[in-house]
């Protein structure tokens, strides 16, 4: 038996100590800190394919 399952069986589990607020503002900051970056890198990515595209479509002299 592990010791999660013996925690679980006597119910002596104990609750993180964390402040939830906090954990949430935290989290916030994370995830607008990915959107940024999410969002940089698809106009990156944008930018590349309409360019390659205006690239493609040049007519040879």
């Amino acid at each position: 038996m592990t010791k999660i399952e013996k925690d679980a069986l006597s119910g002596s589990a104990e609750a993180p100590d964390t402040n939830p607020t906090s954990d949430l503002a935290s989290a916030a900051r994370k995830t607008a800190g990915r959107s940024v970056w999410m969002g940089t890198a698809v106009g990156i990515g944008s930018a590349a394919i309409v360019a390659a595209l205006l690239y493609a479509n040049k007519k040879r002299r």
